[in-house]
């Protein structure tokens, strides 16, 4: 039989035997760090903040012996100057948000990264100081065949070239605050599902947020909730520049809920982008036309956009090109402007919405267009558009219609019209005005357009 004293004792020894067990896993579960919350510690590796001396060699060893050993590198508040930096796979990186700053040394390149699974930045400033690239880098952050990338809450400035160079890349690029780039503050070719999402992009010199590939094909991003503002056109042209978001050749992209203002050109400019969908932006103070669908493409949707200033609202065009195919709905387009920034050999500016092919456009209203509320057709470019359900109101003409040999059917009902000057529906060659107001005088003589229930008030 135990005694009270027996028993007492044993209970003690197998606390002991419990706790000197947990104590054993515990230490043999500890990561094999002294940094962090699981860190690399950067103790051995030179890497000082606020160092006065070029930090590079120590930060290329502390960047490959972190992801080799499978560690997140966390680096204090402070200034370290490098260039140079290779990204290794699987690094993740990161720092204090707004107080941990890589600043360009100079050199050929700044940091760089290519054919990696995986890669992670974030709460970091990259500083380039304008300081000069290489010619085969693209960006301050030049990266290539990155499967998995993610780049969140960093500060991008001062790139001689773009802020974020990304090719053949996928993941996502969020909440970064990217300015100051002399070309474009983002620039994703080839991309393979990337997301751009909340990002606000300023004061870049080409471009703000850009979507291209080599050649026409899917690519699938998604671009939303951005807001991008102050975007120049250093370089000038006609178009190529100075775009709030621009989409060259890629498919499938989506742009959507963006805050977009004072860009040189167009706030949303999509060329030879098939089955793009444009809806819920706000679009602000654009120095020639607002939202673009042009060249090459079929399929785009514009729906839900706010436009107040611009040359012109929204073009849908080049049918001579292929362009064809869209949709443009409840948009709001307002208090546009005859000055563009070159000389326009076309219809030039001062239009709401012009649309050429397969295209129907409804539940539109557009105010103060000293040109024309609605520009259906070119020349003989016209197949095939609806235009019913829309309100005009402020606009030197209602509706411009093609009546040029050759031009497709258009039918245009149900639409009001108020104080427009020259009147509500006008047929024109080219851009020479041919006829007086349709809805008074008939549309008999033109045997491709239907028109009916329109109204000038």
């Amino acid at each position: 039989m135990y005694t009270r004293r027996l028993l007492l004792s044993s209970i003690a020894s197998l606390g002991i035997c419990a706790t000197t067990s947990r104590v054993a896993m515990a230490a043999k579960l500890k990561p094999q760090t002294d940094g962090l919350r699981g860190t690399i510690d950067i103790s051995g590796y030179d890497v000082i903040p606020n160092g006065v001396s070029d930090q590079s060699q120590a930060m290329n060893r502390l960047f490959i012996d972190a992801a080799e050993r499978g560690l997140p590198v966390f680096l204090p508040a402070g200034d370290y100057l490098v260039s140079g930096i290779t990204l290794p796979d699987t690094l993740w990186l990161s720092g204090v948000p707004g107080r941990t700053r890589l600043i360009h040394a100079g050199g050929g390149r700044f940091m760089a990264g290519e054919a990696l699974a995986k890669l992670t930045l974030s709460d970091l400033v990259l500083d380039g100081g304008g300081k000069s690239l290489d010619e085969e880098v693209g960006g301050l952050l030049n990266l290539r065949a990155v499967k998995d990338l993610t780049i969140s809450n960093c500060t991008i400035t001062g790139s001689a070239k773009h802020g974020i160079n990304a090719e053949h890349c996928g993941g996502r690029i969020d909440e970064n605050s990217i300015s100051g780039a002399a070309s474009s503050g983002i620039y994703a070719v080839e991309s393979e599902r990337l997301a751009v999402t909340g990002n606000t992009v300023f004061d870049c010199g080409n471009g703000g947020i850009l979507v291209h590939r080599w050649q026409a094909g899917e690519d699938g991003t998604l671009v939303s909730g951005n807001r991008v503002y102050r975007i120049t056109a250093t370089d000038g042209g006609t178009g190529e520049n100075g775009n709030g978001i621009n989409v060259f050749r890629a498919g499938g992209v989506m742009v959507t809920g963006n805050h977009i203002s004072d860009c040189a050109f167009s706030a949303i400019r999509a060329n030879s982008a098939s089955n793009v969908h444009i809806a819920n932006n706000q679009c602000l103070r654009s120095g020639e036309t607002a939202i673009y669908s042009e060249f090459g493409f079929q399929g785009a949707i514009v729906s839900g956009n706010l436009i107040d200033g611009a040359a012109n609202g929204i073009i849908i065009c080049n049918f001579n090109e292929g362009g064809r195919l869209a949709a443009v709905n409840d948009n709001i387009v307002r208090n546009l402007h005859v000055d563009g920034p070159y000389i326009h050999d076309g219809a030039g500016f001062g239009f709401g919405i012009a649309v050429e092919a397969d295209t129907v456009v409804t539940g539109n209203i557009i105010e103060n267009a000293p040109k024309w509320g609605l520009m259906l057709g070119w020349g003989p470019y016209m197949r095939d558009v609806v235009a019913t359900g829309n309100l005009v109101r402020g606009a030197g003409g209602g509706c411009y219609v093609t009546v040029v040999e050759g031009a497709g059917t258009a039918l245009i009902a149900n639409n009001l019209f108020q104080d427009v000057k020259d009147g509500g529906i006008l047929g024109y060659r080219w851009n020479d005005k041919t006829t007086g107001d349709l809805m008074t005088s008939g549309a008999g003589a033109f045997a491709h357009l239907t028109l009916s229930n329109n109204r000038v008030s």
